[in-house]
């Protein structure tokens, strides 16, 4: 039967299942239709119509649980930019579901790898049983969840990066058959833990079905990040502890229970398929010539902005189409908050270059779903002008390196660092302050996934990644770390001691920052990675997060003192202004001021004195409480030295109460102080005060 060329996908109807796929150069498609385990082969059925690029068809009697790949046949030809090659067992880009793993083998590959004229050859193997397959699968059975009381709103959020797997396998509280899974991370003690905590956001690294390259496989290792997509609506088996993909559902409303959003890390910047010489496994077999960007001057290769072999097109409509579907699947039916978009330059690029106007941003602004959403930016990948930091539609948000950078090497102790040191605590305005941009477009982080952990950041001054076997050659080579003297773990209780302060202070700092806060899972328990900063295909120790922490002295203070800071940003509104604020015009305004040691505004000198290093960072905001006002002063000694900071006297406050010191120890008295006072600020040191509003009450005679 013809069935319908919509929707794209395999879409049962209760009596059987129309198969739709998009390949605008294929000269035929073949259905072809396995057991439940995906093992043995039943019959094959050539898709009988094509309509606009779709080819369709309708089998009554196919259920969900049905297994399912396709044969897609055209021409092999990569000079013209065509690669199909009906020996290939190909996934639907729309399946919801897959059977069965992915296993590397040369079968794969289109072309005969050992032939000498290399992708020009052609490979009559066939790859089915190496292939996962493809599942029909019913109709969801929960619509699309409505906004609820866990959205936080934007000046509120406070994101929480953590891996799906790595986050639970050593859980001591969490079940051991779920431990990795998406019913581990949504476990009673994990929610409670990040409750606990105090972030609004859990950001999931990448949760799309993925492998591992090929290169990492001969090594004995594997892509443990995920950023290497097979598919844009399939979770990842490896995470399902049921092999039900309803099981990340219900970890997103167990989440949603607890008033925790769900972020998801997604990318969309290119596949898992790499380059001209990589394996064909989907979208290259179905219309190579389509869904990817291919070099003008020869179209056998790829346009490789992402640096990982290959580029999505995403001036291709259907290509467009493909993306959108997704973002819909996982908002509306998944229920998921928000989306982080690796790379996402890419998904602006144009033959021209990066364009704020492309289609994709568009088509996002006019959803009715998608508009909703929290939209996040990794603003770069590695093409012609690809670092866009600033660049994107209001109402995103934008990863800001520049951020991390700045505070680094500010605490790092660099001459000259102070200038843009302020910059970045005042929500880097010079990069985000326009066309009705807020704060919040700006994602503070000090550490992500890729680098140091803040631990490692404090102890290492070089990279340790020999067990990703690159010669320690990969990941970044300049980090703006130190490490007190030591490289590597230290039984000197002075350089342990300086450490966790500057992990204090990197902590504070970010919390302090206007704009969006981003944490990386276990940095608030000091957990290290053993000085790799790249750690994508580690599957292992070095990444998964060492609950033991908590079990010595440093890793309880550093959580208990994590979760003191954010109670603190979440009860004071001038550390997250909804919008940008300078100087104040009136004591009664909000308003941000900068104060020098002397407990006077900052001065040019002071400024670019590079034997500065203490710095006054006054907030005034209007707030809902009996007092109406608040003013906060944060202090910042970055030097060797300790120095004295007078503390400002400020209308309409009398003195100040010490909130909060990273060089206090736990449990110190906090004692008010006069204004005008001196405070011995100890080296690489931060503390925190509240001014003592003026007493207005008055006495009767």
């Amino acid at each position: 039967m013809a069935g319908s060329l919509t929707p794209l996908g395999a879409t049962f109807d209760g009596e059987g299942t129309n198969f739709a796929l998009f390949s605008a150069h294929a000269e035929r498609v073949e259905l072809c239709l396995y057991d439940s385990s995906g093992q043995r082969e039943l019959a094959r059925y050539p898709l009988p119509e094509k309509t606009h690029d779709i080819w369709h068809g309708y089998l009554p009697g196919v259920t969900p649980g049905s297994c399912y790949g396709y044969r897609v046949y055209g021409p092999y030809d990569p000079s013209a930019g065509h690669r199909f090659n009906h020996h290939k067992l190909l996934l639907d880009p729309y399946a919801r579901q897959l059977q069965g793993r992915f296993r590397w083998h040369d079968a794969h590959y289109a072309y005969r790898r050992d032939d000498p004229l290399e992708d020009a050859s052609f490979d009559s193997r066939d790859n089915a049983a190496w292939m996962p397959k493809c599942v029909v699968t019913a109709p969801p059975e929960v619509g699309p969840p409505q906004p609820g009381p866990w959205r936080a709103a934007p000046q509120d959020t406070l994101l929480y990066e953590a891996h799906p797997r790595g986050f639970t396998l050593l859980h001591p509280d969490v079940p051991e058959s779920l431990r990795g899974s998406f019913a581990g991370l949504s476990d009673a003690a994990v929610i409670d833990y990040l409750k606990a905590l105090g972030i609004t956001s859990v950001e999931l690294m990448p949760v799309h079905a993925f492998i591992g390259e090929r290169f990492l496989h001969d090594r004995g290792l594997t892509n443990y990040w995920g950023y290497n997509s097979l598919n844009f609506f399939c979770p990842h088996g490896g995470y399902l502890a049921s092999g039900e993909v309803q099981e990340f559902r219900r970890m997103v409303d167990r989440f949603h229970d607890a008033g925790l959003e769900v972020i998801l890390d997604v990318v969309y910047n290119h596949t898992a398929e790499g380059d001209r010489l990589g394996p064909t496994l989907c979208y290259r077999g179905i219309d190579n010539a389509s869904y990817y960007r291919l070099q003008l001057e020869y179209r056998g290769h790829y346009v490789n902005d992402t640096g990982c072999g290959n580029v999505l097109n995403l001036d291709h409509p259907r290509v467009l189409q493909l993306v959108m579907d997704s973002l819909r699947y996982w908002a509306g039916v998944m229920g998921v908050d928000g989306f982080r978009f690796d790379l996402a330059t890419i998904l602006g690029r144009t033959a021209q270059g990066f364009d704020g106007r492309h289609a994709f941003f568009q088509a996002i602004a006019q959803d009715p779903l998608l508009s909703t959403v929290k939209l996040i930016a990794e603003p770069w990948d590695i093409g012609p002008g690809g670092y866009q930091l600033g660049q994107f539609p209001a109402g995103w948000s934008e990863w800001n390196d520049k951020y991390r950078d700045s505070v680094r090497r500010f605490w790092r102790g660099d001459a000259g660092a102070m200038p843009d040191f302020a910059r970045r605590l005042h929500g880097s305005a010079d990069c985000f302050e326009h066309d009705g941009r807020r704060p919040w477009a700006g994602v503070n982080f000090i550490t992500s996934h890729d680098g140091f952990t803040l631990r490692d950041l404090v102890s290492y001054r070089q990279r340790h990644n020999a067990a990703n076997g690159e010669q320690n050659l990969d990941g970044h080579h300049e980090n703006f770390s130190d490490n007190g003297g030591v490289e590597g773990p230290a039984a000197d209780p002075s350089v342990r001691a300086l450490r966790l302060r500057q992990q204090k202070n990197f902590l504070a700092t970010l919390l302090v920052s206007q704009g969006t806060p981003m944490l990386l899972g276990g940095d608030e328990i000091g957990r290290s990675q053993q000085g790799n900063n790249n750690a994508y295909c580690q599957d292992n120790a070095i990444n998964w997060v060492d609950w033991s922490c908590l079990e010595g002295g440093e890793g309880a203070g550093l959580l208990a003192f994590t979760r003191e800071l954010i109670a603190l940003r979440r009860r004071c509104p001038a550390f997250g202004f909804a919008h940008y604020v300078h100087a104040a015009e009136s004591p009664d305004s909000p308003g941000i001021h900068w104060y020098s040691a002397a407990g006077e505004p900052m001065c040019p000198d002071e400024w670019h004195d590079p034997e500065n290093n203490l710095l006054g960072y006054l907030l005034t905001a209007v707030v809902d409480d009996a007092d109406g006002k608040e003013a906060l002063l944060v202090i910042f000694n970055n030097g060797l030295q300790a120095a004295d900071f007078r503390l400002p006297t400020v209308e309409g406050y009398d003195g100040w109460e010490l909130l909060l010191d990273t060089a206090a120890d736990a449990g110190s008295d906090l004692i008010p102080m006069e204004s005008d006072e001196c405070l011995e600020r100890p080296e690489r040191s931060l503390c925190i005060l509240s001014a003592m509003p003026t007493s207005t009450d008055i006495q009767e005679i």
